[in-house]
């Protein structure tokens, strides 16, 4: 397939591109910079300029294309205004995707967060929030999923609150560079909550079986760990960092402070079973250990 993808150069997607690269695939990368540009050529992938407020440049992309993967966001957490700011890009940007492909059963594979649902494990069965900080990008997703009805082979990839890679990326990404700044590795409440992870080439393994095998409307698990505890990841920081490490306010994390104190372990045995994904690659723990002080 000629495959259009958002967020090409990220984490996850320079590891997305290199999997749709490996296995036979053509990408088209949207490239907000000529730095993004020449990563994206760098990695095999042509690209294509405009950022995700440019909904005739993603409208073209995806008309262009035989299947789409969105991954791009904002990432922007510093307040909640610029948080909404870049749901709402989002949201656009996904519903430009979605229209290009009405009519085609093509596939669209989007991405969205895991669940937490209160006593047990998440499974793909259970609904993803569409209230809250981040209920936006939710309400978002599930546009994408009910294009089913309208002939797009659409599915969502749901992401655990870290993705990593060489100690780097996600929520623990996150604790580590608030440890760095503030000489604590510090966790929210008593750090019991859970959180699912998952290495970034086994994610990107995942997008591509979606992509290839997904049924219109449904819903897959990217978790590798289905939780660590956050006490237990803050520990790891510490030592890497040779930091203390100890419970700290919840607003030290703005916005984001409400997700990082719920306890939000997810599962990902339907996946697995459904798709033939096997995660490979080290986890959370084991990864975290590449943190150089």
């Amino acid at each position: 397939m000629h495959v259009f993808i958002t967020g090409g150069t990220g984490l996850i997607g320079s590891a997305v591109v290199a999997e749709l690269l490996g296995n036979g695939h053509t990408v088209l990368a949207l490239a907000r910079s000529d730095a993004s540009a020449r990563a994206a050529e760098a990695a095999g992938a042509e690209p294509i300029r405009g950022g995700l407020s440019d909904l005739d440049v993603l409208r073209a992309g995806a008309a262009q294309a035989d299947g789409v993967i969105h991954l791009a966001f904002a990432n922007d957490f510093s307040s909640p205004e610029a948080l909404a700011n870049a749901v709402a890009e989002e949201s656009a940007a996904l519903a430009a995707l979605g229209e290009a492909l009405v009519g085609s059963d093509r596939p669209f594979v989007t991405c969205s967060g895991t669940p937490a649902v209160p006593g047990r494990a998440a499974t793909e069965a259970d609904p993803i929030p569409t209230e809250g900080p981040v209920g936006g990008r939710g309400r978002a997703v599930m546009g994408v999923l009910g294009l089913a009805s309208r002939r797009v082979r659409s599915s969502a990839v749901r992401l655990p609150r870290t993705v990593h890679n060489e100690g780097t990326g996600g929520f623990a990404g996150v604790l580590t560079g608030i440890a760095r700044r503030s000489g604590v590795s510090g966790y929210p409440g008593n750090g019991t909550q859970r959180w699912p992870a998952v290495h970034a080439l086994d994610a990107a393994a995942l997008f591509r079986l979606a992509l290839e095998q997904a049924e219109a409307g449904t819903s897959w698990h990217a978790v590798g760990d289905e939780g660590d505890q956050v006490r237990d990841i803050a520990a790891v920081i510490g030592r890497r960092l040779g930091l203390p490490v100890e419970s700290v306010p919840v607003e030290t994390y703005g916005p984001l402070g409400v997700i990082f104190a719920a306890d939000q372990p997810s599962s990902s045995t339907h996946t697995r079973q459904a798709l033939g994904w096997e995660p490979k690659h080290p986890s959370l723990l084991e990864d975290l250990e590449n943190i150089q002080p």
